[in-house]
């Protein structure tokens, strides 16, 4: 059987490390049923560290093809990649292809294995977070509707596919996510050089991300999130590991001057970045896969977003979602408080169930 696994945004090459590492545990004993991946990687994130990185650090194969398909609006980046992935899909003809979440490379890489009649399946299916203003909504329902197979993390998941009239090759296979959290947490520890590296100590700092176009782009939202951030760092230092998209707007927008006790740092690794997340006080995002990874590591989370396709995370108090406003993010940094903790996203085999259920 061939696969080719696309990606090419920072959270893809997160939850296809374990699916990798779960084709290649599976061909140790699998005689003529072995599986041959094939890595494509769009370039949609093309900074060292925030791509090529990743292989290195979980020990999973690099990508055979590497599309460097950069920058431009969402239009002219889908288009693009659908011209070269499906150059590539031609070339290999592959008997199915894998697609993670919610980005542009995953509605590219569904489209064009759907107009080549190529079976497609979508991990991460199923999520919903009720804004199609989000171009990441509009990735997710189109993709859910071209694939042959869909892999959702959670029930709740299930249920929004099955009210979309979705109920033929729905798994509710729990969370590669969860699966590559339990892994990384195995390898950051020789990564906490990190807190040395940026002088913090561990429960003595705020972590925050900041990236989705909806607060980068917007000017308002932007200054107001900042504006926040630099205000909580009277409490504890707050750091940011900068997104190369985020300073290019504040300085865009002339905002410099809101940020000066902000200790901004240049992207970092995968696993630097765990380390930063399991020794925060508390982490603040508007990054789907950051929410989660803070659950995982049982640190409270302020999301800097309206909603969230996560919303396990709210109903079991991990997760507060406090939008743009300042009033209302300090607000919910002030009450926030550690929740239950269920096994919503599953048992850390999501990876095995996923591969087991494609070739059995």
């Amino acid at each position: 059987m061939k696969i080719i696994t696309i990606v090419g945004a920072r959270p893809q090459f997160i939850k296809a490390a374990p699916v990798s590492r779960a084709v290649i545990e599976h061909n140790k004993a699998a005689g003529e049923q072995r599986i041959e991946e094939i890595i494509l990687h769009s370039g949609q994130h093309f900074d060292e560290k925030m791509s090529e990185v990743f292989f290195k650090e979980l020990n999973i194969p690099a990508p055979q093809y590497n599309l460097g398909v950069q920058g431009g609006s969402h239009g002219a980046m889908t288009g693009r990649m659908l011209e070269r992935i499906e150059a590539v899909l031609l070339k290999e003809n592959p008997d199915l292809v894998i697609v993670y979440g919610d980005t542009n490379t995953t509605l590219a890489g569904a489209l064009a294995a759907s107009k080549l009649n190529i079976k497609i399946a979508h991990i991460e299916a199923g999520l919903r977070s009720w804004n199609k203003q989000m171009p990441e909504e509009i990735n997710r329902i189109l993709t859910d509707h071209l694939s042959a197979f869909l892999f959702c993390p959670t029930v709740q998941a299930v249920e929004n596919l099955k009210k979309e009239g979705i109920q033929k090759n729905v798994f509710h296979s729990g969370d590669v996510m969860f699966d590559a959290a339990l892994l990384a947490a195995s390898l950051s520890d020789k990564h906490n050089l990190i807190l040395k590296k940026t002088g913090l100590q561990k429960g003595a700092y705020f972590l925050a991300t900041l990236h989705r176009a909806e607060n980068t782009d917007n000017e308002i939202r932007l200054k107001s999130i900042l504006s926040a951030l630099n205000e909580l760092s009277v409490q504890k230092p707050v750091v940011l590991p900068i997104h190369p998209r985020t300073i290019k707007k504040i300085r865009a927008f002339g905002l410099e001057s809101l940020t000066p006790n902000l200790k901004i740092i240049d992207p970092v690794s995968f696993l630097e970045m765990v380390a930063l997340e399991k020794n925060a006080a508390l982490i603040l995002t508007d990054s789907g896969g950051v929410q989660k990874e803070a659950y995982f590591h049982g640190i409270p989370c302020i999301t800097l977003r309206d909603e969230t396709e996560w919303i396990e995370t709210i109903e079991t108090g991990w997760n507060i979602l406090a939008g743009c406003d300042v009033n209302k993010i300090l607000k919910a940094c002030q009450k926030r408080s550690k929740g239950t903790p269920i096994l919503e996203y599953g048992t850390g085999n999501a990876s095995q169930k996923i591969i087991n259920t494609l070739n059995p």
